[in-house]
C-alpha cells in the first residue's frame, strides 16, 4: 500500500477523472452483510474454519471478540482524530517530503494516492514494525500520547496477524506458520495508515477511495462510526457494516498469490458522507521490498497443482500493478 523505491508520479490530478459514481454503480449496492466472525468461540477448530471460508469466499470479513482492549481502540481513535484536527500548520511537522520516494508522512486531499487513483481523503503513514523500520519522525508529538497509544495497539494487532495468519495457513493444509515465513517472518513490515474522509457536498457524485485491491498481505482496520466501507461480491458493492470495537480483515494480493489462488484478494471501496467525517485505521501487513513472493513451494505439488502466479520481488510486483503492466 506505500510507495516503491521508484519514483512514481505524485502530482496533484484532477479530482473528477476516476471518482465519479455511475448511475449503474449507485444503484448497485446490495444490502447484504460480509461475514462475521466471533473470536470467543471455544471451538478454535469452529473459529478457524470460519476465518478460512470468508477469506474463500469473500477475502473481507469482520472479527469480534477479538482481545483488543475496546478502550485501547478508544485511545486510538482518539489520539488519530485530534492529529487531524490540529491546525493545517501543525499537522505539516509530520508531512511527507514533497521530493520522498517513500509513503510515511502527512498528506493533504485532493491528490493522487500510492496506487494512482484520484482519492477525497487526508491521510497519515508511518511504520509501526519492525523497529528498525520505524521512523517516529512521521509519528505526531501531539497528541503527547499519540506514540504511546499505537504502540500499545501494534503489539495487540500483530498478536491478531499472526493468529489470523495460523489460521488461513493451516486453512490451505500448511503448516501454522506457512504465511508468516511466506512474508519474511521477523522481516515483515506493519505499517498504519490514518485515512480521514471529510464531509462531501455531494457524496452521490464522489468516492472517498475508487475500488481496489490492496497490494500488501493482510489489512487489520478499525474505523469510527460512519459508513463507508463497501465490499464488490457478486457483482454488486455491499456495505461492510462494522461495530467500533470490530476489527475488518481485509485478503491482499500477496495472500491470493501465496495461496494460489485459494484466498480472493478482496476489492473494496471508500464512500463519502455528506455531514459526517469518516476515518479508519487500517495496519498493513507487507513484506520487505526485496523479499520474493509466490504461490507457497508446498501448495505446489503434482500436475493439478501448477502455480497459478509468477514470483515477484515485493517492490517489483508493486511497481508492476502500480504501472498497470503485466504481472503473470
Amino acid at each position: 500500500m506505500e510507495t516503491t523505491s521508484r519514483n512514481l508520479d505524485t502530482s496533484p490530478p484532477s479530482l473528477v477523472a476516476e471518482t465519479i459514481l455511475s448511475e449503474k454503480e449507485k444503484s448497485d449496492v446490495k444490502f447484504q452483510e460480509i461475514p462475521v466472525v466471533d473470536l470467543s468461540n471455544p471451538s478454535e477448530e469452529l473459529v478457524a474454519h470460519a476465518v478460512v471460508k470468508a477469506s474463500e469466499e469473500w477475502g473481507i470479513f469482520q472479527v469480534v471478540n477479538h482481545g483488543i482492549p475496546t478502550e485501547l481502540i478508544r485511545r486510538l481513535q482518539e489520539v488519530g482524530t485530534e492529529f487531524f484536527e490540529l491546525p493545517e500548520k501543525e499537522k505539516e511537522a509530520v508531512a511527507r517530503p514533497a521530493d520522498a520516494v517513500d509513503i510515511e508522512g502527512y498528506r493533504k486531499m485532493y491528490e493522487k494516492d500510492i496506487e494512482g487513483r484520484n482519492a477525497w481523503v487526508d491521510h497519515l503513514f508511518h511504520r509501526v514494525w519492525p523497529p528498525s523500520k520505524v521512523s517516529y519522525t512521521f509519528w505526531p508529538k501531539n497528541p503527547h500520547d499519540y506514540r504511546e497509544v499505537n504502540e500499545e495497539y501494534t503489539k495487540h494487532i500483530m498478536k491478531l496477524s499472526e493468529k489470523i495468519m495460523e489460521w488461513l495457513s493451516e486453512g490451505l493444509g500448511l503448516q501454522r506458520e506457512a504465511l508468516k515465513e511466506g512474508l519474511g517472518c521477523e522481516t515483515a513490515e506493519y505499517l498504519m495508515k490514518i485515512n480521514y474522509y471529510p464531509p462531501c457536498p455531494g457524496p452521490d457524485l464522489v468516492i472517498g477511495a475508487p475500488g481496489h485491491t490492496d497490494i500488501n498481505g493482510l489489512t487489520l482496520l478499525v474505523a469510527n462510526e460512519a459508513l463507508g466501507l463497501q465490499a464488490f461480491k457478486d457483482n454488486h458493492w455491499v456495505d461492510a457494516k462494522c461495530t467500533t470495537s470490530g476489527i475488518i480483515i481485509i485478503i491482499g494480493d500477496q495472500f491470493l498469490r501465496m495461496s494460489n489462488g485459494k484466498y480472493k484478494s478482496a476489492e473494496h471501496r471508500a464512500t463519502m458522507d455528506k455531514e459526517k467525517t469518516r476515518i479508519s485505521w487500517p495496519v498493513f501487513v507487507e513484506p520487505n521490498l526485496d523479499h520474493v513472493v509466490g504461490p507457497l513451494p508446498g501448495l505446489i505439488t503434482g500436475d493439478n497443482n501448477a502455480p497459478k502466479f509468477k514470483p515477484h520481488a515485493y517492490k517489483d510486483y508493486k511497481f508492476r500493478k502500480l504501472k498497470k503492466l503485466p504481472l503473470d
